[in-house]
């Protein structure tokens, strides 16, 4: 069975009680964020620093060991055209190398504007510039998430 499915094929693949981890890969960091068993909410996680990648891999299900977690979304940086640029490529690459870690299913989620958005939504409560550096890559993965989380209650056998 492929590890890269679409959100449908990853709402299919969901066992009962299953969450969903969302994560924004950044170069110094991989912002964390987990669905509540509904599959309503996203709910942002500490941050994970960026080493080498198996240690990043360790880092990041380590920190999801105590969740049910049946899936991944991941947000894919396209650039504001819609084009793919080397961060799309880096992205795909950390997946298929997490495929040798995990045979949990991943699903590419739009994230453009999304660290946009979650930096808004944090100024909006007067959230200091530097607890928003601190919490910005685990917000954006909320928002990725989230946005997943709002197409799955839209599809038909949801």
């Amino acid at each position: 069975m492929p590890n890269v499915v679409t959100i449908e094929e990853l709402a299919q693949r969901l066992g009962r009680d299953e969450v969903l981890a969302g994560l924004d890969l950044g170069e110094k960091t991989i912002g964390l964020a987990v669905s509540d068993a509904s599959l309503a909410f996203a709910h942002p996680r500490p941050v994970i620093a960026r080493k080498k990648f198996s240690k990043d891999a360790e880092a990041l299900l380590l920190a999801l060991a105590s969740d049910r977690v049946g899936g991944f979304v991941i947000g894919l940086p396209n650039n504001m055209d819609g084009s793919a640029g080397p961060r799309v490529q880096t992205t795909r690459a950390f997946v298929r190398n997490m495929e040798r870690a995990t045979a949990l299913p991943f699903c590419f989620w739009d994230e453009r504007l999304s660290t946009v958005a979650a930096e808004r939504a944090m100024i909006s409560t007067d959230m200091s510039r530097a607890k928003r550096a601190a919490r910005i890559d685990s917000a954006a993965a909320a928002f990725i998430l989230q946005g997943a989380l709002d197409r799955l209650v839209a599809l038909p056998d949801r």
